[in-house]
């Protein structure tokens, strides 16, 4: 496994230089059948790491333009009267595939970033009564853009506690960045030659050899304490729900997948909680590797 978790890294890192851990962290979330949330400044390569997962993993791909006149309908689709047989026809919209772009999703207003509810946490949408299912695997990956760049609508927290991982790509080293400036726009890796799109055969097994992966006590215990602490210490008005400790688990087991290990260690556990438990505390970006050192500080790793 550890090797097809390998080949997917190493075909995403021609793609986005220099961004290995985002890169596994990404995989993480979609290995544990979540979805992702991408918050940085434009031109940061979150598009392209989206476009690039679809390739990689060869999945369907859909993009949806989020902006402030968007329908909900034009996400899930609608029904649409045909004249000839006198009846109301359904016409999927783009949610309607395994990895659906929701491009800066905070520039769309509440009532339409409350179309992907439902499709996040049941995978399906029900449309005029009828219930729909969506494609499988079916994986939503949202970027977002600061939340002081104008026309922008701050998500609900509902909305946020759906997205299994928020991560920021953030800016480039000084010789990536040199490298990105000689290569322009172009990059090695073709993501849609089909040779390198690792099968849904393969998807699937990995995402059921992340359940193998063992969870011992101390780690259990250690993530217990870890959202005992944003509940008790009272510095946090949105503390982490039993959703939030779930996702903690899936990642940690992912993580180690991905590093070559059958179980989990409390550095895995680590290695995941700032993207798992930022924004559901409602941390800023900027902020995040701060205030996660700071609790990591105060909650004890079990010996």
């Amino acid at each position: 496994m550890n090797q097809i978790t390998s080949k997917i890294i190493e075909n995403l890192s021609q793609l986005i230089l220099g961004k290995n851990e985002q890169l596994k962290l990404a995989l993480c979330c979609l290995l544990s059948k979540g979805h992702l949330l991408i918050e940085d400044l434009p031109g940061m390569g979150k598009t392209t790491l989206s476009h690039g997962l679809a390739s990689v993993l060869g999945l369907s791909y859909q993009r949806v333009q989020f902006t402030s006149d968007l329908l909900p309908a034009d996400i899930t689709g609608s029904s649409i009267f045909n004249t000839q047989t006198h009846t109301f026809d359904f016409h999927p919209g783009p949610i309607f595939s395994q990895i659906v772009l929701a491009d800066e999703i905070n520039r769309a207003s509440p009532k339409t970033q409350s179309a992907l509810l439902e499709a996040m946490e049941e995978g399906q949408v029900t449309i005029d009564g009828n219930t729909h299912p969506l494609a499988q695997p079916f994986f939503v990956i949202a970027t977002q853009n600061p939340l002081h760049q104008s026309g922008t609508h701050p998500l609900p927290e509902s909305q946020l506690d759906r997205f299994f991982m928020r991560i920021s790509l953030g800016y480039p080293d000084f010789e990536v960045e040199k490298s990105l400036i000689q290569q322009g726009n172009k990059r090695d890796l073709d993501v849609a030659d089909p040779s390198l799109a690792i099968s849904n055969e393969q998807l699937a097994a990995l995402q059921d050899e992340v359940m193998n992966v063992k969870l011992s006590e101390p780690v259990v215990q250690y993530i217990l304490d870890l959202v005992t602490f944003t509940r008790d210490s009272g510095e946090f008005s949105d503390p982490l729900s039993p959703r939030a400790s779930i996702a903690l688990g899936l990642s940690a087991r992912a993580h180690a997948l991905i590093n070559g290990r059958d179980f989990a260690l409390p550095d895995d556990v680590q290695a995941v909680f700032g993207c798992v438990a930022g924004h559901r505390l409602n941390i800023p970006c900027n902020e995040q590797n701060t205030v996660v050192n700071s609790i990591f500080e105060r909650v004890a790793v079990p010996v």
